[in-house]
Order: structure tokens, then sequence, then C-alpha cells
């Protein structure tokens, strides 16, 4: 069976709407983190001691599943429904092919330890 690992940047304001659609549609094998980036949007300027300063990086989400092949599209239509705004800096989404993956606490290998 293959596998893919879906990456998806995405507005932190989203983190609660993306994460209960995925759990709605089923999909609850997920790593979350806060991460900070910059892309088109470019960050934002501040002021420090009377200095224009451009602060590049934006704080983000990343959600990170992986997913049998046939599952990937429908995971990833979930993600863009919750987290599109139709502005810049709605995020990425990003799909890599999964080589193995091994349970720890079983040594299970495969889809069967995702």
């Amino acid at each position: 069976m293959n596998m893919k690992r879906i990456v998806a940047i995405v507005r932190t304001e989203k983190l609660e709407p993306v994460k209960e659609a995925l759990f709605a549609a089923n999909i609850s094998g997920m790593t979350i983190s806060q991460v900070n980036g910059c892309g088109n949007q470019h960050g934002w300027k501040e002021y420090f001691r009377g200095t224009e300063v451009l602060l590049n990086m934006v704080p983000k989400i990343r959600f990170e599943i992986v997913a049998e092949d046939e599952a990937v599209q429908g995971i990833v239509d979930v993600i863009i429904d919750a987290a599109a705004t139709g502005q810049v800096g709605d995020g990425k989404i990003f799909i890599s092919p999964v080589e193995e993956v091994i349970r720890i606490r079983t040594g299970e290998r495969g889809s069967t330890a995702v």
C-alpha cells in the first residue's frame, strides 16, 4: 500500500476549524505544531525605538498527516474547505511519498502502523 505525507501550513486562527473538520471526516492521526514562516505574505512592519523594522516571520499552524494514497485528495479537500479565506497568507499544502511507517510500541509496519 502506498502512503503519502500531507503537510498543511495554515493561518493560526484556522487551527480549530481545520482540526474539527478533519475529526468530522474521521481523520484522527495527525501532528499539529506552531511554526513561523514567510511566503508571499512577506510579514508586517513594526517600529522599534523609532525605526521601522520588517518582521518577515509570520506565525502559522502546521498539520502533518500520513495517509494511504486513495485518501489524500479527500483530506486535501477538507483542509482547503476549512482553511481558505481567499486572502494572501492562507497557506500551502505539500504532499510527499512515505517509504515506511513503523509503530514503535508493536513494531507493526506499513498502513497498519498509521
